[in-house]
């Protein structure tokens, strides 16, 4: 932890405790972590990807008992599970809903970063860490949708693992062997479903193990805030219990209320309903589309008519977010003393929900046409924007502390637009 510890050992045991093991310490200097005064409901995502973790692992181990993966059985076994494992028909709609609601829920994390820049020093790891967690969620995601065996299951994983061929192209024979070490064979088969399975359980404790790393680099370098100043007063921040717990514990409680409904209403909203056919090689569907959460990936590169410069293109989509605090040069952090800044944000974020939608659609015609704008400003966003912009552009007067922004006590009015001695409201949580 960054602040002194308050904790005091009340009892014999305790004290006994904390001198071998001071886990109770550790819970203690958690709730009573320092926390910006200022923060809002876009901080409680932290808490409620938290849940979706161990909602998503729990489960996950449930449905590993009844599964069964082999090509010949993975279908019925999901059956099997809906129909006959008791509580089945409640834990696997959970685990399949989780994963959109999992996805939700990061993006608004991410973007929410993006936006008040929390990835800037001295949290560079702590967005590194945060990257490599939602890089993991897609290679475990993209593997426990392959378990359904359902048509589009099968030949989504035979069009993405398909794309390591194209290495061929740069290191002759290289694709192939990849290709077919990750198939175990020619051809998606029962080897390449018990690949993935043994995959898709391991992956997720690995995520568990980067989101203690992440939560404690967050405790080194402290939470960033709407305003992106640095905690500079004792009067900047609040004890992170009973005022953010408070704050988690409503926005999460909203949260489960969605994500109830989905799982009992509408369970397969979200789902394409070609994967309930079992998986098929001989009868290959009309329209091959991933996941919702990777249909921006998936509209990058069918956008782009050469396959290697696609495939390129689809990593390069990904990995440049892990650059993101080398490639913004502004010295400021938070978007809301950044006008110009906040127009190029929400553009970014109409092009990420445009490609979304374009990536569930036919690549031809004005859907090919919209992609590739969408695209060209998505990589124009990284490599223009964020580098140009913060070197051009004339920021907005900015508050002395995170309290003056709180309680609009700003002398001589700067960055509220108030005048010397005026009083605002309390920000708007």
């Amino acid at each position: 932890m960054s602040h002194e510890s308050s904790y005091t050992p009340n009892s014999g045991f305790e004290r006994w405790m904390d001198e071998r093991l001071p886990i109770i310490r550790l819970g203690a200097d958690f709730l009573s972590f320092p926390t910006p005064r200022n923060l809002n409901y876009l901080w409680t995502f932290g808490g409620i990807l938290t849940f979706c973790l161990m909602t998503q692992i729990i489960t996950g181990v449930v449905l590993a008992m009844h599964y069964v993966p082999n090509d010949k059985l993975a279908f019925d076994s999901i059956e099997h599970i809906m129909r006959d494992v008791p509580w089945g028909w409640l834990i696997q709609p959970i685990h399949m809903v989780g994963a959109s609601m999992f996805f939700f829920a990061v993006y608004i994390h991410m973007f929410r970063g993006l936006y008040f820049g929390s990835y800037k020093a001295p949290r560079e790891i702590l967005w590194i860490l945060g990257m490599l967690i939602y890089a993991l969620m897609m290679a475990t995601a993209f593997m426990g949708y392959s378990l359904r065996w359902g048509q589009m299951s099968f030949w989504g994983v035979t069009v993405i693992t398909g794309l390591f061929g194209t290495l061929d192209e740069v290191i002759k024979g290289l694709g192939t062997f990849v290709l077919q070490t990750i198939l175990g064979g020619y051809s998606v088969n029962g080897a390449t479903l018990n690949r993935l399975f043994s995959l898709h359980y391991l992956l997720p404790f690995a995520i568990a193990g980067l989101v203690v790393l992440h939560i404690w680099a967050l405790h080194v370098s402290g939470n960033n805030n709407p305003t992106g100043l640095s905690v500079k007063k004792d009067s900047d921040t609040v004890p992170f219990h009973p005022y953010m717990t408070a704050k988690d514990a409503f926005s999460l409680s909203v949260f489960i209320l969605v994500f109830a409904w989905f799982v009992f209403y509408v369970p397969g909203y979200l789902a394409d309903p070609i994967n309930n056919e079992q998986a098929n090689a001989l009868k290959t569907p009309a329209e091959i589309s991933p996941e919702w959460y990777f249909r921006p990936y998936y509209a990058i590169l069918r956008s782009i008519p050469n396959k290697l410069y696609g495939v390129i293109f689809f990593a390069l989509s990904i990995v440049l977010w892990f650059f993101v605090p080398w490639l913004d040069t502004s010295r400021v952090r938070s978007a809301k003393y950044r006008p110009a800044y906040r127009w190029c944000f929400w553009l970014f974020v109409v092009s990420f929900i445009g490609l979304t939608y374009l990536g569930g659609k036919p690549p031809e015609g004005w859907y090919v046409f919209w992609s590739r704008i969408f695209s060209i400003y998505y990589f124009a966003y990284f490599i223009v924007v964020l580098p140009l912009l913060g070197l051009i552009e004339t920021p907005l007067p900015m508050p002395n502390s995170i309290t003056e922004s709180v309680l609009g006590k700003l002398g001589g009015g700067g960055g509220s637009g108030l005048p010397q001695g005026a009083t605002a409201l309390a920000e708007k949580r």
